[in-house]
């Protein structure tokens, strides 16, 4: 294993990925500690859903390797990585339109549940206990953390984009995840909606009840550089900068392939 930095929870280390005769991460690693919110911007193409895919499981990179919590996880498939506790949202929400929302975040639990098939069917004695106690920690912790109470019996095909999106960062905490992988948690969503979704990803990385480590892919450079404590640039499957957000949005790198002029980017800084 290589050598790891103070506090680090997720290391990429040196990872390839190609499709055909297309390169989509060449060598590419990342250092990500425990408790932060390390976001990964670049170009259309340049990699970031990608290299998303290759820390949750869903693609196996041809090179490199991926260590989680001081574990080599690059052989490991989704479901094992998620009991680890990394969780992901997705770039195109991926939920199932005709459940209700409170079903939906249910499923982000099935990860904790223990019963066997016998005392399932029956739902009885442990049975019973482990489906109030998941129920409890849903309402208690998700919905109200998320303000979505007034549409827990909704069915989720009949929302709003904006709620759909912030359902399905509940079933990602239903895991309750170490860390969490968010794959354009603004796009789609007005303003208002952007400030909601900035305020939920603050709170389950500061809340001491969550404390859970954040990996951001966004293109909304105002969100991104107003909460991030690390940002690393992609493009065309190459890492340029891998810095703060000061010194990210400084470099003559990633101005030229990605944030334009200086003076036509928005930042703030908590």
């Amino acid at each position: 294993m290589p050598e790891l930095g103070d506090g680090v929870q997720l290391h990429v280390d040196a990872i390839q990925m190609a499709f055909g005769g297309v390169a989509a991460l060449r060598g590419v690693s990342i250092q990500v500690r425990r408790g932060e919110i390390f976001s990964i911007i670049g170009p259309n193409g340049a990699g970031k859903t990608v290299l998303l895919n290759c820390i949750s499981g869903l693609y196996r990179p041809q090179r490199g390797k991926i260590f989680f919590d001081g574990h080599d996880i690059t052989s490991l498939r989704p479901y094992q990585r998620a009991r680890l506790g990394i969780s992901r949202s997705f770039q195109k929400i991926e939920l199932f339109r005709g459940m209700t929302v409170l079903d939906n975040i249910r499923l982000g639990r099935h990860i904790h549940m223990h019963t066997d098939l016998l005392h399932g069917g029956i739902y009885l004695g442990r049975a019973a206990k482990e489906e109030i106690a998941n129920r409890d920690f849903i309402e208690r912790e998700i919905i109200d953390l998320l303000e979505i109470a007034h549409i827990r019996n909704k069915v989720v095909g009949m929302l709003p984009y904006g709620l759909q999106k912030r359902v399905e960062l509940a079933r990602a905490l239903a895991l309750q995840p170490k860390i969490l992988l968010l794959d354009e948690p603004m796009a789609g969503l007005n303003l208002e909606e952007v400030e909601d979704m900035a305020r939920f990803i603050l709170d389950v990385n500061e809340d001491k009840k969550w404390q859970v480590t954040c990996v951001l892919v966004e293109h909304d450079m105002g969100v991104v550089m107003d909460i991030s404590n690390h940002v690393a640039v992609l493009n065309f499957g190459e890492k340029i900068a891998d810095d703060t957000p000061e010194q990210v949005q400084n470099d003559e790198r990633v101005t030229h392939a990605y944030l334009g002029e200086k003076e036509d980017l928005y930042v703030t800084r908590r």
